[in-house]
């Protein structure tokens, strides 16, 4: 059992390394993006119905962005979980109480001498689980904590971003996620992992 606790964070590294390079990345780079959309009076219908398509593109690009924010979260918590786990069923340290993802972050972090302050390690973690409950539940407290610790996820100004939703407009509608920010959540949780790994040649320092 020991070998198999000690085996897990290298396997969750590589699956989470995985699920990124063959499923998120590609489908996020395969969406098409404008970097300005144009809006005002069109021209001609074809004009319109151009502007239109961009507007859709870049809204089902942010779409996505999200859905995979709430999946790396899931499969993050849920690793966490079967670590913890095992850590309990050896004997070493009573896991069973950690309740909540910060709870459990801080626990695994704490039984594997993972400093959670080393880069951000622990604002990407805890950022990225915020931000996966505003995709899943809207308005909110979580979404209130988000704009206090990540404004920069809110621009009220952006050029290439629309609400495409009727009515009274909404922050959580308003929450924009990018590459740039999946990638920051899967450079901190494969690196979690290789700093919670024990075995020889861990990688500490992911290539994201």
């Amino acid at each position: 059992m020991d070998a198999t606790k000690d085996a897990l964070p290298r396997v969750f590294q590589a699956n989470l390394a995985r699920l990124f390079e063959r499923v998120i990345l590609p489908a996020l780079e395969n969406l098409p993006h404008h970097p300005v959309l144009e809006t005002g009076v069109a021209a001609t219908l074809d004009q319109f119905l151009d502007r239109a398509a961009a507007q859709v593109d870049n809204y089902t690009g942010n779409e996505a962005a999200k859905a995979f924010t709430l999946t790396l979260a899931g499969v993050f918590e849920r690793q966490m979980s079967i670590w913890a786990r095992a850590i309990h069923d050896l004997g070493q340290t009573d896991m069973s109480r950690l309740r909540g993802f910060e709870a459990l972050l801080a626990g695994c972090a704490r039984e594997a001498g993972v400093d959670l302050a080393i880069d951000r390690l622990g604002e990407d973690l805890t950022q990225m689980f915020v931000a996966a409950n505003v995709v899943r539940h809207g308005e909110g407290p979580s979404c209130d904590r988000l704009r206090a610790l990540a404004p920069e996820l809110w621009d009220d100004a952006a050029t290439d971003y629309l609400d495409l939703l009727p009515g009274t407009p909404v922050a959580s509608e308003h929450l924009r996620l990018r590459k740039t920010d999946l990638v920051h959540y899967i450079r901190a949780t494969t690196r979690f992992w290789g700093l919670a790994d024990p075995q020889p040649l861990a990688v500490t320092n992911p290539p994201y």
